[in-house]
């Protein structure tokens, strides 16, 4: 079975974000995974991953406004500077919680934007950001995700995220594959796995339909996983879901699988 991780920002939501550290050390897992840990201090965090033996593999650089529902800004023309402040933010925290992995989110495309503008936008924060992270030992991941939850998402597939990468130019900039969206936009999981293990930075999962966890939708996840591990990923899989009733319960595949 692959190496997995926890996303505190996903499950364990029965406790406080601070609390989460100590529920996923219970309950066995060594990595976990803050989509964005910036309501809390770095030293916050630091003495939460101290104190239970934790290691944090992946942060998201702050993605604009989330509660008024934006899903990222890298994409956006006219916030540039924004965009560049929460890398810098990012990266400072990555670099005192020694995470050696920052998820770049696209974004929805602004509405009354050129598409070529858009494009060479995402590109350019793309670039500056892969070169950034790279001068402190930093891998950059960039998340393609499905239009049915995020209608407008700028990054859709794998394909196109790698013809995008193609163009941005840097070798620290990989995709971060997330079974879950990938299913609902392509298919095709052990096969697309396989054949560009070495273009994937990290692997996030849930089931399908729901983003609930495995043995509640349609992905043959015994199958997924056996296939990761016979690649050369050598990095984590995290647990990406919303739980159907409790984080704990939902957690009975893992223990089965054991």
């Amino acid at each position: 079975m692959p190496d997995f991780a926890v996303n505190l920002s996903m499950l364990f939501t029965e406790h406080p974000l601070k609390e989460r550290f100590a529920a996923a050390a219970q309950a066995g897992f060594k990595k976990v995974e803050i989509q964005f840990p910036y309501e809390l201090s770095i030293a916050d965090i630091k003495a939460q991953l101290d104190q239970h033996n934790l290691e944090l593999i992946l942060i998201n650089a702050p993605a604009g406004n989330w509660a008024a529902g934006e899903r990222g800004i890298a994409c956006h023309p006219d916030r540039i500077d924004e965009q560049q402040q929460g890398v810098t933010q990012a990266i400072s925290y990555a670099t005192a919680l020694n995470c050696r992995k920052i998820n770049l989110l696209a974004g929805i495309t602004p509405q009354n934007s050129e598409n070529a503008q858009v494009k060479s936008t995402f590109i350019r924060n793309l670039y500056s950001t892969a070169a950034a992270c790279d001068a402190k030992g930093i891998t950059l991941v960039s998340e393609a995700i499905n239009t049915q939850d995020i209608p407008g998402f700028y990054l859709n597939t794998s394909d196109q995220a790698w013809q995008l990468f193609a163009e941005v130019g840097h070798a620290n900039l990989k995709l971060q594959f997330d079974i879950y969206h990938m299913q609902i936009m392509q298919g095709n999981l052990i096969k697309t796995l396989q054949e560009n293990i070495d273009r994937i930075g990290h692997i996030q999962f849930a089931d399908v339909p729901g983003r609930h966890e495995p043995g509640t939708g349609e992905i043959n996840f015994t199958n997924v996983f056996n296939a990761i591990d016979a690649t050369s990923y050598a990095g984590s899989v995290s647990l990406e879901y919303i739980p159907l009733t409790s984080t704990l319960t939902g957690l009975s595949w893992l223990n089965q699988s054991k």
